[in-house]
């Protein structure tokens, strides 16, 4: 149970112990071929080994490793599976069988992120986390990329409630976030996301959106934060 563990930290419900897998291959050749059998036993083995429980498979057949995860069909059905079921694990055999590009893997493990799912290369349940010197550099480049995205949003906004405010003759506001009309939810969700003094270990997303329901901070509509919700309220 060591490396499972460490993967995903010590402290998991019946929930939390439920994946998915996901299988890739890279062309129509292999499709028929030992790639998608060798990766299904892979992943087999490592559920297993850790007591998880295998919930479904999703395959992407003759795409290549380059090809944004954005553009896959069964990556596409996976994320809408984890979602719907609350399922917050991927498995896959390796880093390049998710993706053989660097940016198409820091970017789609950034994606995974947000939507509070873990990422495990059973091979190498560190694989996504080892902090090298190259993918540090590309999540900075990609953070940068963000952090512009993000001014140029605001001041987007700024200009354009800068016109509706001269055409309506008084000052016009855009809409509030959390941190204006509730920050005690986002202090109690910073706090949350802290890493525990004594595991280093943090919860995950749908962790900490569990965690505020509890406390009874949901959604308008009574219904729990998702983990995107969660990371705009760490992002505020």
């Amino acid at each position: 149970m060591a490396s499972i563990s460490k993967a995903l930290g010590e402290e998991k419900t019946e929930q939390d112990r439920r994946a998915l897998a996901y299988l890739r291959t890279s062309s129509a050749t292999n499709v028929a071929g030992d790639s998608a059998p060798r990766q299904r036993q892979a992943i087999a083995e490592y559920v297993a080994r850790t007591g998880l429980e295998l919930v479904a498979e999703f395959h992407d057949a003759a795409v290549s490793g380059a090809d944004p995860l954005d553009q896959r069909e069964g990556f596409a059905r996976l994320l809408a599976a984890a979602r719907e079921q609350g399922i917050g694990t991927v498995l896959v055999e390796n880093a390049s069988r998710f993706a053989r590009d660097l940016i198409v893997q820091e970017t789609g493990h950034a994606m995974l992120r947000r939507e509070g799912l873990a990422l495990i290369a059973v091979d190498d349940p560190d694989a996504f986390t080892a902090d090298t010197p190259t993918a540090r550099l590309v999540r900075q480049v990609l953070g940068a990329v963000a952090e512009f995205e993000k001014a140029a949003l605001v001041s987007k906004l700024k200009g354009a409630r800068d016109r509706a405010s001269t055409a309506a003759g008084h000052r016009v506001e855009g809409r509030k976030g959390y941190a204006d009309t509730a920050p005690e939810l986002v202090r109690e969700a910073r706090r949350l996301a802290r890493k525990s003094p004594k595991t280093g270990k943090a919860r995950s997303l749908r962790e900490i959106a569990r965690e505020l329901a509890a406390l009874g901070y949901r959604t308008a509509s009574g219904a729990e934060f998702s983990a995107s919700q969660v990371q705009r309220l760490l992002g505020q």
